[in-house]
């Protein structure tokens, strides 16, 4: 074969190999991109088919919309901010504080990734519940008429819940992080004189703060958007966005509302993940 016909081979390659993303494409228009048009197009309109805006500003301004959100945000945050703090400790722990049983106990907090999350709040509910275990107990010992444990059925509830489910999401790239690090450096530091504190702080974080950004985004978009937690606990009062988007759709049948949350909805978790790439590339994530 000639040069030219090898040149020219090499040439069409490139330019074949370009429709391949054609079937993905297709497929992802169809599967997310079709849907995700139809909710926005009848966040725009009425009951009659006709186009309504004033609905959706009427609907951003309503004080349970409002409610919802703060909500939504409040929650995803605390537990978020929850779920950083417990998996450090326990990446810490697990890491550079070696007891028996300690890839057990790691193995088992991994589990938690594969559970659905209503079984965390059905273990909560038998716990902490008003009929659980704990308040059981409590009343039994002390002889108390009601339940003195109510804090499940609140926004703390939700809160304990969702760190619990999503801390592994934390401790899973922590771990990562930290088998990488020089355990020479710490043995050096160590004899010194450096404090424990001074080398978590100097040597141990630096390193662990690619993994708290990917973890920590993470854990807060799937906060943002959880649904399970907050219905199965049913805490009074605790309405996030995707409830209230169940809420008008399933029950009230106020679809164009629920569209609206919708969008909103999924422009908020647009929004967090672009803050999320905009940090990774700032700390070389």
């Amino acid at each position: 074969m000639s040069d030219t016909a090898l040149a020219s081979k090499r040439s069409a390659l490139p330019g074949l190999g370009g429709l391949w993303i054609v079937p993905p494409a297709i497929i992802l228009a169809i599967l997310f991109f079709y849907p995700l048009a139809l909710i926005a197009r009848q966040a725009f309109l009425d009951e009659s088919g006709l186009f309504n805006i004033q609905q959706f500003f009427d609907v951003l301004g309503s004080r349970f919309f409002l409610s919802a959100l703060i909500n939504t945000i409040e929650i995803a945050v605390s537990a978020t901010a929850g779920c950083l703090i417990l998996g450090l400790m326990l990446g810490l722990i697990l890491a550079f504080v070696p007891f028996p049983g300690s890839v057990l106990v790691a193995r088992l907090i991994d589990t938690f990734i594969a559970l659905p999350t209503f079984l965390v709040t059905l273990a909560f509910t038998f716990l902490y519940g008003s009929a659980g275990m704990l308040n059981g107990a409590l009343m039994h010992t002390f002889g108390l008429g009601a339940p003195p444990v109510d804090f499940l059925y609140s926004a703390w509830g939700v809160i304990l819940a969702e760190v619990t489910v999503y801390t592994p999401f934390i401790l899973r790239p922590l771990l990562a992080s930290f088998s990488l690090i020089d355990r020479g450096q710490i043995e050096a530091a160590s004899i010194l004189g450096a404090r424990p504190w001074r080398i978590v702080r100097q040597i141990i974080l630096p390193t662990a703060v690619p993994a708290l950004i990917a973890g920590g985004s993470l854990c807060l978009l799937l906060t943002v958007n959880e649904f399970g937690v907050v219905l199965f606990i049913g805490a009074k009062g605790v309405i996030t966005l995707p409830l209230l988007i169940y809420d008008k759709a399933i029950q009230e049948s106020d679809y164009q509302t629920a569209c609206i949350i919708a969008v909103v909805n999924v422009a908020l978790s647009l929004g967090l993940f672009g803050l999320y790439r905009f940090v990774a590339r700032r700390f070389g994530v």
